[in-house]
């Protein structure tokens, strides 16, 4: 249940993604990283799955890894 509104949560995000100014896009895609992380690790908990543990610890470290190369990428335009 709780997966599933943390899932709900994400649509303005991506909305916010879409329509903002470069760097509030940029905070709203660190947040769903983050919020796709928790329901990773929502989902390993609900299911008692271990590879759902591990997607869960590489996908933070790819969406902060992914943040970073964002930014560095739109920093000639901001």
């Amino acid at each position: 249940m709780c997966a599933a509104v943390l899932l709900a949560s994400l649509a303005p995000l991506i909305v916010l993604c879409v329509r903002a100014p470069v760097m509030d896009g940029l905070v709203a895609l660190n947040l769903a990283g983050t919020i796709v992380t928790l329901v990773l690790l929502l989902l390993a908990e609900g299911t008692h799955r271990q590879p759902f543990f591990d997607l869960a610890v590489v996908s933070a470290l790819l969406s902060f890894a992914g943040g970073l190369a964002f930014a560095r990428f739109l920093e000639r335009w901001v």
